[in-house]
């Protein structure tokens, strides 16, 4: 493989499509641009995943015996691989789904291959961020409560017990810890975990608020995000629980991620 100094030129791409076209329009323009791909049409895609160990895959979700949404599932419980889906369904619900089944980001055919490019990017920078010195210094762990977020080495405990992010997961965890005690909104959330272009993208912070809910909130413990109906989120700053937020702050709305 040609070396320069491109951070992307050592990235491993596996592309899960079974239209050539398709295949040939995305590999072209990316080995043209120092990327290694790698293709599937569907068939013993984990096999092939678990071989070439990519740095990032492109989804389709219709595929020829196999379930592109169950196959993503498989493939983030195997990995923190960045997944990008790529797919002709353009509904919320879909997004939505495919969100929670662990892919970083939802591409709907058809599309530039610019934006595609730039989406890589993006999720290329959190799922394997190029060393930087951070815009402002942070701590090396934050305790929130029975949580400690190690923002060296990425990993995060509840009450002892390891619990398993994926890169945009934590990104998004470390924002809102890092700025405990302010509300944080939306777009705001878009830019900094997902990238500028990402604004208009709601749905991706609501579900993945919820993820880090399920994996975060046991049951009966006291909420560790807030909800302020549309104006964003939270952790509450230390000595404030939830209960003290505001009467706007909702710790659980009890309604499906999409209306929180």
């Amino acid at each position: 493989m040609t070396t320069v100094s491109n951070p992307m030129v050592a990235t491993k791409v596996l592309i899960i499509e079974d239209d050539p076209n398709i295949v040939d329009l995305i590999r072209s323009n990316l080995v043209v641009r120092g990327f290694d791909t790698v293709v599937s049409a569907g068939s013993k895609v984990v096999d092939l995943f678990d071989l070439e160990q990519p740095d990032m895959v492109l989804l389709d979700l219709m595929l020829p015996g196999a379930d592109g949404f169950e196959l993503c599932r498989e493939l983030r419980e195997r990995s923190s691989v960045g997944i990008i889906v790529v797919s002709a369904k353009g509904g919320e619900q879909d997004k939505v789904t495919a969100l929670n089944m662990g892919a970083d980001d939802y591409l709907t055919k058809p599309f530039g291959i610019e934006e595609l490019l730039a989406r890589i990017r993006a999720t290329m920078r959190r799922t394997r961020p190029v060393a930087e010195a951070p815009a402002e210094p942070a701590p090396a762990r934050i305790a929130v409560g029975g949580l400690t977020i190690n923002l060296a080495s990425k990993q995060v405990q509840l009450a002892g017990a390891e619990v398993r992010l994926t890169p945009t997961e934590f990104a998004l965890l470390r924002e809102l810890a890092i700025n405990r005690g302010k509300l944080l909104s939306r777009a705001h959330l878009l830019r900094q975990v997902w990238g500028h272009g990402y604004e208009a993208e709601t749905e991706y912070v609501r579900t993945y608020i919820s993820r880090l809910r399920a994996k975060l909130e046991p049951p009966g413990s006291q909420p560790l995000i807030v909800t302020r109906q549309r104006a964003g989120y939270l952790i509450p700053a230390e000595g404030r629980g939830a209960a003290g937020a505001g009467s706007a702050d909702l710790p659980d709305c009890g309604r499906p991620p999409q209306a929180c």
